[in-house]
């Protein structure tokens, strides 16, 4: 996301020609954008991101149920014993 805000500063700067980015060529200026959109189509191909959040969504519900567990006197982690 802080290379998007980059590009997205580098493509105002220019338009309004301000600075030495009013000299620069508009590929200079549009090359951030492409470096975005490689970045974001490399971290969506390795599913880097989505594992990472589905794996805090799980610590999350195990941290639940573990306080749960605690508050009704239960040792976080044990089992009850099989029905017979």
């Amino acid at each position: 996301m802080p290379l998007l805000g980059f590009s997205l500063l580098v493509l105002v700067l220019k338009y309004f020609e301000i600075g030495p980015l009013a000299a620069m060529s508009w590929w200079w200026v549009l090359l951030p954008f492409a470096i975005t959109a490689l970045w974001w189509f490399w971290a969506d191909s390795t599913d880097g991101g989505k594992r990472r959040i589905e794996e805090r969504i799980g610590q999350r519900k195990q941290d639940r149920i573990d306080k749960r567990k605690q508050a009704l006197g239960i040792r976080p982690g044990s089992r009850p014993p099989p029905r017979r």
